[in-house]
């Protein structure tokens, strides 16, 4: 049994070690990742660090993870509140860049995610443990990561400024037009109901400017108690014909008990992008992919 297992082991190995082959670059998610492809089109490959499907919340290091990290020229992370588990591992890397830093980024607090100051720009003195982590999903705050990762890079590719201006420039130049179509698009979705199935999503409805009835779930490791689904029921019989949001990371049972017998329609959203592909596009068709969802669900209602 043990030499029939052997070679599959050492594949697994092999698979493991490629996935960081050469990359100077080494992000946490995917959608970091898809970010930095942008501006690294032509120059270099950036790595991720978690697989598809793997929550950010709840991810174990592998030994192979510990080497990519101890090797990576640069590692792109957003922070502790999402990915806990690096806390103490990047605590002293100089080599580690904590994206909820970077200035000029929006960031909300969850407790006011519903208030007028949503827009504002909170300093960290603030508390950290409350703000959402989730800042990928405003294209804005994309658009201040990139332009600040092109000044962090530069010093790792000298000899390519001209190529990261340029792929700087066509990553603006994209989410100038989608941002256009967008807001086309969604301008008479405003009012239509739906629920989403955790509260991650404040950046992108706000940029969008559209909001939830209700979330279904806070967080992966905190499942609504039974007076939540109850509430929760009741909501969704109020709102009449609405649209319910799940995502592939979540199991579906729960949303399944919830709109039994009730005139509503499902899609799945994947804020993380794990079917993306890793490309000078990535972040746009990820963008696309989930406003898409949203959008097609919202006109049928």
């Amino acid at each position: 049994m043990l030499l029939r297992l052997l070679p599959a082991l050492a594949a697994g190995l092999l698979l493991s070690c490629s996935t960081f082959a050469d990359s100077r670059v080494l992000t946490t998610i995917k959608p970091i990742q898809l970010i930095s492809s942008a501006l690294l089109d032509g120059i270099d490959e950036p790595a991720v660090l978690l697989p598809p499907g793997a929550s950010p919340h709840a991810f174990a290091l592998r030994p192979s993870d510990r080497r990519a990290l101890a090797e990576a020229e640069r590692i792109y992370w957003v922070g502790p509140g999402l990915e806990l588990f690096l806390e103490g591992v990047l605590h002293d890397s100089p080599n580690a860049r904590e994206l909820m830093d970077v200035p000029g980024l929006t960031l909300r607090e969850y407790a006011e995610a519903h208030s007028e100051h949503g827009h504002e720009h909170h300093d960290h003195e603030h508390d950290a443990g409350n703000l959402d982590a989730h800042i990928w999903l405003s294209p804005d705050n994309a658009l201040t990561l990139a332009r600040w990762m092109k000044a962090d890079l530069a010093p790792l590719y000298p000899e390519q400024q001209s190529r990261l201006d340029a792929n700087l420039a066509r990553f603006e130049q994209q989410l100038e037009a989608l941002d256009a179509a967008l807001h086309r698009r969604f301008a008479p979705l405003k009012d239509k109901p739906y629920f989403v199935f955790h509260d991650g999503y404040a950046y992108l409805e706000e940029y969008l400017g559209i909001e939830h009835r209700g979330v279904f779930s806070l967080s992966h490791e905190v499942q609504p108690g039974a007076r939540h689904v109850n509430a929760l029921r009741e909501q969704l019989q109020r709102a009449g014909h609405a649209c319910v949001f799940s995502e592939p990371q979540f199991t579906p049972r729960l949303v399944q008990s919830l709109t039994a017998g009730l005139p509503l329609d499902s899609a799945q959203l994947d804020p993380l992008g794990a079917a993306t592909p890793a490309s000078a596009d990535g972040y746009l068709q990820m963008l696309s992919s989930l406003t898409d969802s949203l959008a097609g669900c919202l006109e049928g209602i």
